[in-house]
């Protein structure tokens, strides 16, 4: 049995380990003061050329979520995202649990598009009961989104551009960032990024870490006591060295983006091979999430010996499936997949 369920089945990667084992013994102060954390910022800040960036390393995607939105919304305020946004959908109300309503939109490929915000926006503050309502205080998006897909530099720029029409952040969800950047879909970079943006986070837990991800103010613009409202929700790691080092390495020679590139490589693998047995995809994702539509007799033949996600039920009865890559896929599982969807369709 081998598995395409997710993108953090494995561990982390050797070096990472590495340098936990090598520094295991060095005593270092607690809750991100160590010189790890402090060169991992460094390294970040240089990556995106912006050396006033503020940058804090939390434990988990949900939390750094959770943890933004509630820092940077005031207690009648919500945030939006499209419908099949992560936060919408797969935290399990972290959001509302603090008391901010997901405010939800109409996906596009998993997008938002920029001249639908803007007409929520204008309609909403056009109408004279407004303060009566849940008022939209932040933007949320994902990049890759929660469909593999990419927003262009052109879509980014709209979509800022209605934020700072009406004065409120935009919030990047990067828990795959490194997949996105990595992808040849992609037309921007970490430095064009963190100016498209009031706030992102760099993934590290799907990218080759253990856990951790780096939340990223990149114009110094933190809320105010930033580091005490993390611990309040519980995302501060008393022995914060384990997400340092772990960032320091994941920055040192480019090694973030080249382990990325595997993730991007086995999923164009995938995706020829599905193609070539004829199965269509339920959408185009140039990342590591790719959607195949199967009949309901290959899903349960496949899943005997591969794990993989069921996405969502089509009205014709068959299903939208997610096989996802990762840093570490090896062609190997590639080929065994090949193996099995060649004999599978042949058989069906």
């Amino acid at each position: 049995m081998f598995s395409f369920s997710c993108d953090y089945n494995e561990g982390a990667h050797p070096e990472i380990l590495r340098r936990l084992m090598e520094t295991n013994m060095q005593q270092e102060p607690g809750y991100g003061e160590d010189s790890f954390c402090t060169a991992a910022k460094e390294k970040i800040r240089a990556a995106m050329g912006c050396p006033e960036a503020d940058v804090f390393f939390l434990l988990g995607g949900t939390q750094a979520n959770a943890t933004i939105i509630d820092a940077m919304l005031r207690s009648y305020e919500g945030v939006v995202a499209v419908q099949t946004g992560h936060i919408a959908v797969h935290e399990a109300g972290a959001v509302e649990l603090n008391g901010h309503k997901v405010l939800t939109l109409p996906p596009h490929e998993g997008k938002m598009h920029a001249e639908e915000l803007d007409d929520y926006l204008t309609r909403f503050f056009a109408d004279p009961t407004w303060p009566h309502m849940v008022r939209p205080g932040m933007v949320y998006i994902s990049y890759p989104t929660e469909y593999g897909t990419l927003y262009s530099k052109v879509e980014l720029e709209d979509l800022y551009a209605v934020c700072r029409k009406f004065k409120m952040p935009l919030f990047v969800d990067g828990a795959r960032l490194g997949y996105g950047l990595a992808s040849i879909g992609c037309d921007l970079d970490l430095h064009q990024l963190a100016q498209l943006c009031d706030v992102f986070y760099i993934g590290g837990t799907k990218v080759g870490a253990l856990c951790g991800e780096a939340v990223v103010f990149p114009k110094g613009n933190a809320p105010e006591q930033f580091f005490t409202i993390i611990k309040q929700h519980g995302a501060l790691l008393a022995k914060g060295r384990l997400l340092g080092i772990q960032f320091d390495t994941l920055f040192t020679d480019n090694l973030y983006l080249r382990i990325s590139r595997n993730a991007i490589d086995m999923a164009m693998q995938l995706k020829k091979m599905f193609s070539q047995n004829d199965i269509p995809f339920f959408i185009d994702s140039p990342t590591n999430q790719q959607f195949p539509i199967l009949t309901k007799e290959q899903v349960e033949a496949l899943k005997k010996n591969v794990a993989f996600e069921i996405w969502e039920p089509l009205p014709d009865g068959r299903i939208v499936t997610r096989f996802a890559t990762s840093w570490a896929t090896p062609i190997s599982n590639i080929l065994q997949l090949e193996k099995l969807v060649n004999s599978v369709c042949s058989q069906l």
